[in-house]
């Protein structure tokens, strides 16, 4: 079959059809059609199999990419699938999301002079593939076993380990805070990347494999940490990070000045048919108004393109480094371009005017200095260089915190790092509560979906050794 691969040569990378920008700026579909299963074949047949696979290496989840590729291109989708999800929980989600430009596209060995395989795209394709086929079936663990795990938050850290515990036979309840099963996916991600429909049939294949699921429950308020850790044999924590980073400058808390995960969340809500006061009252909505967007992550992205969508006047986004240094997607940067925004490089706020709510961001101009410790270029500010933007809505979109989990959860005992994260040993993830273990956001920092993937999956192993082993002690103790 390998006269079928090696084709990136004579084949020009071709991505998913994308709808012209002035339709998609309208609406929150998804940007990208889907392939047809010849030119998804005619893609991964681009793939020139390398002995060692850059693309894999710089895969959290290390995916079996290479092989499900060449499936994919001899036709043989339902194996693609197999392998795909052997790894992945959610393959279609991250082909979706992740900034594939800074992982596996941007390591691919073809990349430099034909462009990189369209891998995620091609893994969208594989599993959509197997939902439309009826291929993705609901868990039926060989056989079950006692012990319950208790995981805390619905996110992507939590509904990995839950489905790997489930696999495994453990009885597995997840309790979340909030109303709905996703977190940052269903809430903060807009629909334009990740349509909410994706995120709702994973929830329901985790419900069909007998995952039950505890909304509305906050531990700390509801149930406390004693509780579950009674409950269950362990506890997974698994909260991610959602306190919004600010800005010391005058003015920052004028009426009109919101948080990017507070607008993300009113508009995503609006989307899934709640009802949201702060968007029906035109706080958190930016149609017809100036919009400033104030960071340069990928968070920062979605809000500016959401702000297209909702019919803003004018939409910018000032970032205190220049393009080269954004670390936000580039593929996202071009969508954004392509769609009206307007990126105000190398330039800083430095106050927010206006009477009885925010009329102007005050910035200045930056130039990039020497390289700090961590060499990257220190911004430093340009005299007398200051400017004033007008904005009717501005969102602070700089990155998040972990909040205070110990108080939040009620459980003074957890120890956290310097960064506020939750400490954990390194081999085992559990925290200095035996039992209770922690995975995702809430110990790596703010991060990507994928890593959040990664570290449940690998929670769940520690989990499942550290059961197997009180099972194993139990059993000895009972035989002396």
């Amino acid at each position: 079959m390998a006269e079928r691969m090696l084709k990136f040569v004579g084949t020009p990378q071709a991505m998913p059809d994308k709808r012209p920008a002035a339709e998609r700026r309208r609406d929150f579909q998804e940007i990208y059609a889907n392939y047809a299963r010849a030119r998804a074949a005619e893609q991964a047949a681009r793939c020139s199999q390398c002995g060692v696979p850059f693309c894999q290496v710089h895969c959290p989840l290390h995916n079996n990419i290479p092989d499900w590729l060449k499936l994919t291109a001899e036709g043989r989708l339902k194996e693609a699938y197999e392998l795909s999800s052997a790894t992945n929980n959610f393959p279609e989600i991250c082909g979706r999301i992740c900034p594939q430009d800074r992982l596996c596209e941007g390591n691919c060995v073809i990349e430099k002079g034909f462009e990189s395989v369209t891998i995620g795209s091609v893994e969208k394709f594989i599993t959509d593939t197997a939902w439309e086929r009826g291929w993705v079936k609901p868990i039926q663990p060989r056989r079950e076993r006692a012990e319950s795990v208790g995981i805390v938050g619905a996110g992507p850290a939590g509904l990995a380990a839950a489905e790997q515990l489930r696999r495994k036979g453990y009885q597995v309840a997840v309790y979340d805070r909030y109303d709905r099963v996703g977190g940052l996916m269903i809430y903060g991600i807009p629909n334009f990347k990740l349509e909410k429909e994706i995120v709702q049939r994973r929830e329901k294949l985790l419900r069909d494999s007998k995952v039950a699921f505890h909304l509305n429950c906050e531990v700390g308020r509801d149930v406390t940490m004693d509780e579950l850790r009674a409950r269950h044999a362990a506890v997974l924590i698994a909260t991610g990070v959602y306190k919004a980073r600010d800005i010391a400058a005058p003015g920052v808390g004028l009426p009109g000045i919101a948080a990017a995960l507070d607008y993300l969340t009113a508009s995503n809500r609006s989307g899934l048919g709640d009802r949201v006061p702060d968007y029906e009252s035109g706080a958190l909505d930016a149609a017809g108004k100036n919009v400033v967007v104030i960071g340069g992550g990928d968070t920062a992205m979605d809000c500016v393109r959401t702000a297209v969508r909702q019919g803003a006047r004018s939409v910018k986004c000032l970032y205190r480094r220049d393009r080269a240094n954004m670390p936000g997607s580039q593929r996202e940067v071009k969508h954004a371009e392509e769609e009206g925004v307007e990126f105000v490089w190398l330039t800083t706020p430095q106050a927010f005017l206006g009477k009885d709510r925010v009329s102007h961001v005050r910035a200045v101009r930056i130039h990039l200095g020497m390289p700090d410790a961590t060499g990257r270029q220190a911004p430093q500010e340009i005299a007398n260089s200051h400017v004033n933007i007008e904005a009717d809505l501005v969102l602070k979109a700089l990155g998040f915190d972990p909040e205070d989990l110990p108080a939040m959860l009620a459980a003074p005992d957890l120890d956290v790092t310097g960064w506020g994260t939750l400490k954990v040993d390194g081999r085992s993830m559990m925290t200095r509560l035996d039992g209770v273990f922690a995975a995702g956001d809430i110990v790596r920092g703010a991060s990507l979906v994928v890593w959040a993937v990664r570290d449940g999956r690998d929670a769940a192993e520690r989990i499942h050794s550290y059961l197997t082993a009180k099972a194993l002690a139990a059993q000895r103790i009972a035989a002396e």
